[in-house]
């Protein structure tokens, strides 16, 4: 992969995170908001109180998309991005471009996926 794809990506990476942060920061500050609030009806309260328990589960989801961002970053600092951790390879870079998170190629990843569902079938 050539510097300025490998540049962009890094870039492309580094405005997600921040969006990430940003989002995370406003969520707290929202929360924070909504602790001085008083809530008198028992139906409003449980309305919000589901959905603060839905937030914090997109939160916790992008918490660990943030640590995938973070180790990608990692990655084409050390110059290991987009070598495959299964197999070794290149990944390509269209799939680098599309999931700039990745660590499998695409045969890996269909590999595990194929994997996971005979799992499934026998649980």
């Amino acid at each position: 992969m050539n510097s300025n794809k490998l540049m962009a990506i890094k870039k492309k990476l580094e405005k997600q995170k921040e969006s990430l942060l940003q989002e995370a920061e406003q969520t707290l500050n929202d929360r924070i908001g909504k602790e001085k609030e008083s809530i008198p009806d028992p139906t409003d309260q449980a309305v919000a109180e589901l959905d603060d328990n839905f937030t914090l589960r997109l939160r916790g989801r992008e918490q660990k998309l943030l640590k995938k961002i973070e180790e990608a970053i990692g990655r084409i600092d050390e110059g290991t991005y987009g070598v495959c951790d299964s197999c070794g390879e290149q990944i390509g870079v269209k799939r680098l471009e599309a999931r700039p998170v990745t660590t499998l190629c695409i045969e890996c990843k269909t590999q595990q996926e194929e994997e996971e569902k005979l799992l499934e079938r026998k649980a």
